[in-house]
């Protein structure tokens, strides 16, 4: 056969190596991703269910990345691609004596007070070895894919590889809420994790006798890219600014969402997916957006975006979509100019260094630094504004309509704040504009900024101007919003507490509230004849107050409260009781015993209250056998559920520390999921009597008196509950389908479904 009948026809094995090449990278992705959810599921025990927690774990996992990109990057000085993947091969293999993936013990319990670097170490221990190779694997196969297929038209462009790596990732993210966690269990997972590894390694090793043995010729070594111009050090600069600032937006996002609109059940997953999906996109040879779409559609969403997110107090559903738009075009906006400015092949593996340098600095900004600079989450407007600069700044000179513009929007954002300091200086002036607008001067502002916006937009290819006016528009929304929902806020690991004051004149005046992201913690009236009485779920009138007064009957009391909120429960304590709150932040615990905003802790208890800090799983642990009178479980109320003081193996660990008669309360009240029935299997699983309860307010108290309550009541006998159970308010409960949750099982999407769709017939 002739030289040129063999240029001219592709052997079988030649058509399967983009097959080859592509397949593996998904596979490599798909793992990556997988990983992630399931490793932080694997921490949650040891510092409860805070969105913290997993971006904090993000954080880890974007430095691991970096350490795979800067592996990839380093062994492409090896001018052998076959020895490079020798050296590959090597490492998969040393990293596979940290399988199956787990949690070590290395480190001890984490400190609640500084549980960040804890994390982050443990995480490293335990997981870091096999992600950062895993994590490699997309910018070396596309290095070596560009060297296999030099000479062909898709060796030119390796960056397409990439869209195929993070639609694997993509899919991953989106399965394992849906059909692995509810399908499998976590040992399972680790298991299934492992198989999927050795699979990936098989690939690479195919792999390999594609590179050794190219078009068939196994004395062929692919010959090395040729060299272009270095990077520029400012090219450089940018390229980790546009990395870093959606890194940043991601977490932001998410931070903001869940203390400010609506906080709801695997709520991370979707600026994540989005994240990812960008990628997807900008990556294209032809991109499903083009870059000039997506910079008006990024301006418009920008500004609006900017205006909304100082008023907390906006419709959740308009709000939610705005965030969640502005963030994937203005990710989408910072991946496409991303992937314009990619350099030829041979500096590959450095472009994804530079470009995973980027994350580890965006997302090391919002989870490690904001929490100790800001009181709130103020970094996503931040970074929301000050992306702008990232625009097509223009090559026009600042014309008259620039100026005018900026006149224009100064003007405007100036407005709302002098009207609001009128009203503040006039009492007249603003009974009567409340009355007038009874929605207050925070939809009024939103309305009054819209032309700012709009100016903002009409400068959109200008970046400086574009940004200067989303400056002012961030300083006056910010400053009408300020002061008018809360008086106090402060910021920990765990998330941002704030104290809110409500005038409610049937509780006696001012009434402290406090909450947590947009979860309802605690209240306390501040003067009158109802400063001690304990408020919401902790009413004497619901089941956490029917069960305190029950068992204190019977005399001198031990109880244990797990979620210490406002100290409500406090007011319960005699001088004869001993009370113990387990609480896993300090911070709450420190503005629970500070008698400016709640003082049942101070004042009201008659006596001293103890606080254990740290993941009430841990610290029970730790705690005297059958001590205990009354024991509340008080933490599944938040939006972030901490699963693992609902499983079984959790319960049966209450029971241990419960007196013969003694009974555990698990208050169950819940906005997004159906965590009732996943309790009653665990109690009819492990043979304990229990008791139900469906409390609903009356709607005659004041608004802060009591909330409607759902509990459900276990003893470790039925001589404990047969108080209880002579009240027609406590409902026995028949047998339940539900698969009961283990340390092992968790199914947090079908607690979601039942929340939406209940079952038509429930076990009470």
């Amino acid at each position: 056969m002739s030289e040129t009948t063999m240029d001219t026809a592709t052997p079988p094995a030649d058509r399967l190596t983009p097959i080859l090449f592509a397949v593996a990278i998904f596979t490599s992705a798909s793992l990556v991703f997988v990983v992630q959810p399931m490793v932080t599921k694997l921490v949650l025990p040891m510092l409860g269910g805070s969105p913290s927690v997993w971006n904090t774990a993000m954080v880890f996992f974007q430095a691991a990345l970096l350490a795979g990109y800067g592996y990839a990057h380093g062994v492409q000085r090896i001018g052998s691609i076959k020895v490079q993947v020798g050296v590959h091969l090597a490492l998969l293999a040393l990293a596979a004596l940290f399988l199956p993936l787990h949690i070590n013990g290395w480190l001890g319990e984490p400190n609640p007070s500084a549980p960040i670097w804890w994390l982050l170490a443990t995480l490293t221990l335990s997981v870091g070895a096999p992600f950062a190779i895993l994590s490699a694997t997309a910018p070396l196969l596309q290095a070596w894919y560009a060297r296999v297929r030099a000479g062909h038209a898709d060796g030119q462009n390796p960056y397409v590889l990439y869209a195929a790596s993070n639609l694997g990732s993509f899919l991953a993210l989106l399965s394992y809420p849906i059909l692995i966690e509810p399908l499998s269990t976590l040992s399972g997972q680790r298991w299934s994790w492992t198989g999927g590894y050795g699979v990936f390694v098989l690939l690479i090793v195919a792999l390999a006798f594609v590179v050794w043995s190219r078009r068939l010729d196994r004395t062929a070594e692919p010959a090395p890219l040729v060299k272009s111009a270095p990077i520029p050090w400012l090219q450089k600069g940018m390229l980790v600014l546009l990395a870093a600032a959606p890194s940043s937006l991601m977490l932001g996002v998410t931070s903001h969402l869940s203390t400010d609109v609506a906080s709801a059940p695997f709520l991370w997953v979707i600026p994540l997916a989005l994240y990812l999906f960008t990628f997807v996109i900008a990556f294209q040879n032809r991109p499903w957006i083009p870059l000039p779409i997506t910079l008006v559609i990024q301006a418009a969403l920008g500004a609006v975006c900017v205006l909304l997110v100082a008023f907390r107090s906006a419709n959740w559903g308009m709000a939610f979509g705005v965030n969640i738009l502005a963030f994937f075009f203005t990710t989408l906006m910072c991946h496409q100019l991303l992937a314009a400015r990619r350099p030829a092949p041979d500096r590959l593996t450095e472009f994804y260094l530079l470009m995973s340098l980027g994350g580890v600095v965006g997302g090391a900004f919002t989870a490690l630094l904001a929490p100790v600079i800001f009181n709130m989450v103020w970094e996503y407007p931040l970074v929301l504004v000050l992306v702008g600069l990232l625009r097509p700044w223009g090559k026009a000179r600042f014309t008259g309509q620039h100026l005018g513009a900026l006149v224009a929007a100064a003007a405007v954002a100036l407005a709302p704040v002098l009207l609001s300091l009128w009203l503040d200086a006039n009492d007249e002036a603003r009974g009567a504009f409340y009355r007038i607008f009874p929605l207050g001067m925070g939809q009024l502002a939103m309305i009054m900024l819209i032309p700012a916006a709009i100016c903002a937009f009409l400068v959109r290819d200008r970046a400086p101007v574009y940004t200067v006016i989303l400056v002012m528009i961030a300083l006056s929304s910010q400053w009408i919003a300020r002061g008018y929902d809360w008086t106090y806020s402060e910021r920990s690991f765990f998330g941002v507490m704030r104290v809110a004051n409500v005038r409610d004149p049937r509780m006696g005046g001012d009434v402290h509230v406090l909450m947590h992201g947009t979860t309802l913690h605690g209240a306390q009236a501040q003067g009158g004849q109802n400063v001690c009485a304990p408020t919401l779920y902790y009413n004497v009138a619901t089941p956490i107050g029917q069960s305190a007064l029950m068992v204190q009957q019977r005399g001198p009391a031990r109880i244990g409260v797990v979620g210490q909120g406002s100290g409500a429960m406090a007011a319960y304590k005699r001088a004869a009781d001993r009370m113990t709150f387990f609480e896993i932040d300090p911070m709450v615990d420190r503005l629970s015993r500070d008698p400016k905003w709640f003082s049942y802790i101070s004042d009201c208890a008659d006596g001293p209250i103890d606080t254990v800090l740290g993941d009430a799983r841990l610290t029970l642990n730790h705690q005297p056998a059958h001590s205990y009178d009354l024991l509340i479980i008080d933490a599944f109320s938040s939006d972030a559920v901490p699963t693992h003081l609902l499983t079984a193996e959790a319960i049966q660990g209450y029971l241990r520390l419960l007196k013969p008669n003694g009974v555990v309360l698990l208050h169950l009240s819940n906005r997004n999921l159906e965590i009732t029935l996943p309790a009653i299997a665990a109690a009819q699983q492990l043979g304990v009597p229990s008791l139900h309860q469906l409390y609903y307010e009356t709607g005659e108290s004041p608004d802060m008196a009591e909330a409607s309550t759902e509990a459900l009541i276990l003893s470790p006998t039925r001589e404990g509950l047969a108080d209880f159970g002579r009240d027609p308010r406590w409902k026995t409960v028949k047998q339940t389908s539900v698969r009961p949750w283990t340390d092992d099982y968790v199914n947090l999407f079908g607690a979601m479904w039942r929340s939406r769709f209940p079952p038509p017939e429930r076990p009470f």
